[in-house]
């Protein structure tokens, strides 16, 4: 599990109850029902108008995301893709074979089967790339859903604000409506801030991060698949895969490498 995520959100939900608690109110005076139908259900059946029902019932799964952690790392990836290059430098591309049955990741055993078939490098590198950017369209369409929920919630919110302000000043000499329906204007401003500040932009923001790293890992693999099948030394392969780290982290990498 991500754990960055969970104390996240949770810390930030946990200050904001706790600003409501300090400050004398009880916390059921925040829960609103009218501003729930408004905002919250009003907003997600928004999001089923941008896109379809599949994408936005998708949608909950997507967020899940941001609470897992990626199966493997550069580092991982770097290692395993030098041990290739050696064992095919010492017994053929064929020895490879054996090698791919326990191999967790998908992309890379995909690209190491067509070297060890006997494909030409360009048509590796066609279908990879061609993989690669479908992989990054299907996580651009996720990543647009969750962005369209945090950009409807807040304009819904200011729509039950508004709708909560007709209905207050209709019956401004009704003393006893004003309050219902000052908390229908305020809450759904408040619900709506919520879903936008707290919920859709830091998961958006975490599964961008998360699919720019998975980006930059399959781009490390396409480069190591073709150098392995041109046969090239592995440190040749070990200077070029290290080039797509920061600096920090090369230098951790480079620190194990000396090691082994």
């Amino acid at each position: 599990m991500n754990i960055s995520t969970l104390i996240g959100l949770v810390g930030t939900l946990a200050m904001c109850i706790l600003g409501v608690l300090t400050s004398g109110s009880p916390i059921t005076l925040y829960a609103d029902l009218p501003s729930v139908f408004i905002t919250i259900v009003g907003s997600y059946l928004g999001v089923i108008t941008f896109c379809s029902i599949g994408d936005a019932v998708s949608m909950w799964s997507t967020f899940g995301l941001a609470f897992k952690t990626q199966k493997s790392n550069e580092k991982t990836v770097i290692t395993k893709l030098l041990a290739f290059s050696e064992k095919a430098r010492r017994e053929g591309l064929l020895a490879l074979e054996e090698e791919l049955e326990d191999l967790d990741d998908e992309f890379l055993k995909k690209g190491m089967r067509l070297v060890v078939d006997g494909t030409d490098g360009s048509v590796i590198r066609d279908l990879l790339e061609l993989d690669l950017g479908q992989i990054e369209s299907r996580h651009d369409t996720k990543l647009s859903v969750i962005n369209m929920w945090g950009t409807l919630a807040p304009g819904l919110g200011m729509l039950g604000t508004v709708i909560g302000l007709i209905a207050m000043l209709n019956n401004i000499e009704d003393k006893s409506a004003l309050g219902p329906n000052m908390a229908v204007a305020l809450i759904t401003t408040l619900y709506g801030a919520i879903i936008a500040n707290l919920i859709c932009i830091p998961i958006s923001g975490k599964l961008k991060a998360a699919s720019a790293d998975e980006s930059l890992i399959k781009e490390m693999e396409i480069e190591g698949i073709l150098s392995i099948q041109a046969g090239e030394n592995t440190r040749v392969l070990a200077t070029k895969l290290l080039t797509y780290l920061n600096p920090i982290t090369r230098a951790s990498v480079e620190k194990e490498m000396a090691r082994d």
